[in-house]
């Protein structure tokens, strides 16, 4: 569990789902019930025992480096450094790829800067830094149950087996999981990529092909951030927690 303390935050995206808000607020920095996403993530991967975390940015950038320039000066971990891709962005898989030499030679956390979720006694993230195994695994990703995942449309992404095996979801059926914006990578398993931007799921495929990607099922409820209408599902299903 030691090997992991650094975690890559996608922060790049241009959110147009919550347009016309995120034309001039970057979709990380949206509050839910007071608070931006990317602050609730940051303070959980802080939580679970992350000290760094290289955040990318593209679009809005000027506005999330304010950000993390305020939580160092508030003294808030974890230690932040910026991946810039102001030239292009590059989606999740070429985001990673470009940040490979801050993020260092043991395994790392891949975040979506906006995953949000009601955790249970737990901490997902230390959950997982204990879970991961890269004598087996290539990737390990923290999945929701689908029927209990708040804001998501669509027929879920995974099957687990007993031993935590994923394999994707049959063109026509319907999956017990859905990806919940966190996972464990090994730095390894980033080679022969395309030029520029490309999805992660090029590397999962790839896990999954060698029987190496592995599910972690998150102890509480993943809430799903991706319209301006979920804001308020997220602060009503906070409410109700407390």
């Amino acid at each position: 569990m030691s090997m992991i303390g650094t975690a890559m935050v996608l922060a790049a995206g241009k959110g147009m789902r919550m347009r016309p808000l995120t034309d001039r607020l970057p979709k990380p920095l949206v509050e839910v019930a007071g608070r931006s996403l990317l602050d609730r993530l940051l303070d959980r991967l802080a939580q679970g025992g992350i000290g760094r975390a290289v955040v990318n940015v593209h679009h809005l950038a000027d506005q999330i480096e304010a950000r993390l320039d305020r939580r160092r000066a508030e003294g808030l971990g974890p230690q932040t450094e910026v991946s810039d891709e102001r030239d292009a962005l590059l989606e999740t898989g070429g985001g990673v790829a470009r940040a490979l030499p801050l993020l260092g030679p043991a395994p790392f956390f891949i975040c979506n800067a906006d995953t949000f979720w009601l955790q249970g006694v737990e901490s997902p993230i230390a959950a997982m830094r204990a879970a991961f195994d890269p004598a087996r695994m290539d990737g390990l990703l923290l999945l929701a149950s689908t029927a209990t995942a708040v804001g998501l449309e669509g027929a879920g992404d995974f099957l687990m087996d007993e031993d935590g095996r994923l394999i994707r979801r049959p063109e026509q059926g319907v999956a017990p999981f859905v990806y919940a914006g966190c996972a464990i990578m090994r730095p390894e398993v980033f080679t022969d990529l395309p030029a520029g931007a490309f999805s992660l799921n090029l590397l999962w495929n790839r896990a999954i092909a060698a029987g190496r990607l592995f599910g972690h099922r998150l102890d509480g409820q993943f809430i799903h951030v991706g319209t301006i209408p979920a804001i308020a599902e997220a602060e009503a299903a906070l409410a109700a927690e407390q």
